[in-house]
């Protein structure tokens, strides 16, 4: 075998082990959850998946509240919202969190209050998160000595406690000393996340996906 042939057959090796190599890299970020229904970012690219749906390489296996499960190059990975595997990643001028619309209409998404973890609704029309009293006390959160006042609701006049929250939690994205009204009763049946959260973020809506983005 001549010199040349054979350094051609090296380079064609190494070639292929290169490319071999970059294909089974992958950049994988979970960004939202629904039901049985995660929103990936794929290398860069955001695909909404249902459960034995694949994109990229990228095979959606199971959901549960917080997490997936998916299986790349036959690999099965279990990943937390917001989470990222991959050797890809470059660090990033904003915290984003992706929501994806329901069949409602709405945008429902986990949440961190006080270090409880909950469910929230998005609400740019509430100025205010709002809290039931039910969902306050499920959530250790202390009320008694909040802000006394009244609130119109679906049965009319009802009591109401302004405070304020330690924490909350969205993704990756934290607002501390959050106001809140806690509304006694069971409504509204899920926290409304309302602008005294929202106000912190920068909000976009495209193709039923909201995105919620902060500097960190």
């Amino acid at each position: 075998m001549s010199t040349k042939l054979a350094l051609t057959l090296v380079g064609t090796c190494l070639l292929l082990a290169a490319l071999q190599v970059r294909a089974e890299e992958v950049s994988l970020e979970l960004e939202a959850l629904l039901g049985k229904t995660a929103v990936l970012m794929i290398n860069g690219q955001r695909s909404t998946l249902r459960v034995g749906e694949a994109a990229d390489g990228v095979t959606l296996v199971a959901t549960q509240p917080t997490t997936a499960t998916v299986e790349i190059n036959g690999k099965a990975e279990t990943l937390g919202l917001t989470q990222r595997v991959g050797t890809a990643y470059q660090p990033r001028d904003e915290l984003v969190v992706t929501i994806a619309r329901d069949a409602a209409m709405q945008y429902q998404t986990s949440a961190t209050i006080n270090g409880r973890s909950t469910l929230v609704l998005v609400d740019t029309g509430a100025n205010m998160m709002a809290i039931s009293s039910d969902a306050a006390r499920a959530l250790g959160i202390d009320y008694s000595g909040g802000r006394p006042s009244m609130v119109e609701t679906a049965s009319g006049q009802t009591p109401a406690h302004g405070i304020n929250l330690r924490s909350v939690i969205v993704g990756e994205i934290e607002v501390n000393n959050v106001p809140a009204m806690v509304v006694e009763g069971a409504f509204p049946t899920t926290i409304l996340l309302g602008m005294s959260f929202l106000r912190h973020v920068k909000l976009q809506e495209h193709n039923g996906i909201l995105s919620l983005s902060r500097s960190p």
